[in-house]
């Protein structure tokens, strides 16, 4: 069978990631999950989740510098796009999700891990670190959606018809209005706007969970321009919530043009966190 144009531009993004990059396909009960790794191999372990359809790819700008310090894993999110197989036990739920990483944990061989997650990563993040506290050591939230605050109902609407009709035309449609001025990696976009069109993707969602229960150290960085929320408004509430929380602003990023905008400033502001 040929290659769809989705694999293909998914290639063409790996590609630029450091040669001594790994690819590991680990077994859980849910499917064979695609993790790219990369980094010393004494550092401290380092699980990045992607937002939705992004793909674990999407930290090719930060892997290089994070990899010099820790020992990066890059996940492929189960149930998305990517080469992460959905197969044997059903994904109904965040319970679910929560179990796959579990899994994914153990295949990989990590106790304990930090742990940083984009958009719907970092929401999925957040479950995790409530989940099984004791493998989290250190928590990062790079624009975190449905924590503490829900979307914009003009991003919503926005977002609609890549939802009910998705096509390659409108998600670039959709990224071009929400990343304006900033212009993301050109590839990467092509790999977004395929992504949406890749059939029977399942995204599991759920309420808001409680932040404010979050015990470990836990570190927010906020596209100043954010069109998913009010970056204003998410930080001040950020720091009500947590009890060990930093929370900063990324200058100029908006939503999806994160964790590419300005990767340098993004990856000083996570390695002074995560020490």
């Amino acid at each position: 069978m040929s290659p769809s144009a989705f694999d293909l531009v998914y290639d063409e993004l790996r590609a630029r990631w450091p040669e001594s990059t790994e690819e590991r396909d680990v077994a859980t009960p849910y499917g064979s999950t695609r993790v790219h790794v990369y980094g010393r191999a004494d550092g401290s372990p380092l699980l990045l989740l992607p937002g939705g359809s992004a793909t674990g790819l999407v930290w090719f700008a930060n892997a290089p510098a994070l990899g010099r310090q820790y020992r990066v894993h890059a996940v492929d999110l189960l149930g998305d796009a990517g080469r992460t197989e959905r197969r044997g036990a059903p994904l109904k739920s965040a319970d679910d999700l929560e179990s796959w990483l579990d899994a994914l944990m153990d295949g990989l061989g990590l106790a304990r891990t930090h742990l940083c997650g984009h958009s719907y990563g970092a929401w999925l993040a957040v479950r995790y670190a409530l989940h099984t506290p004791q493998r989290v050591a250190r928590l990062a939230l790079v624009d975190p959606t449905q924590v503490f605050a829900g979307f914009r109902p003009g991003y919503l609407l926005r977002a609609l018809p890549t939802l009910i009709r998705p096509s390659e035309a409108r998600a670039r449609a959709f990224l071009s209005w929400e990343t304006a001025d900033v212009h993301p990696d050109e590839t990467w976009q092509r790999l977004y706007a395929l992504a949406t069109t890749v059939p029977d993707r399942r995204f599991v969602t759920g309420g808001r969970p409680r932040a404010a229960d979050l015990r470990m150290p836990v570190l927010v960085l906020l596209a100043e321009h954010s069109r998913a929320h009010h970056a204003g408004k998410v930080a001040d509430r950020a720091r009500r919530t947590l009890s060990q929380g930093e929370v900063a602003l990324l200058p100029g990023a908006t939503h999806h043009s994160l964790p590419l905008t300005a990767p340098k400033q993004l990856n000083e502001r996570l390695m002074d966190f995560l020490g």
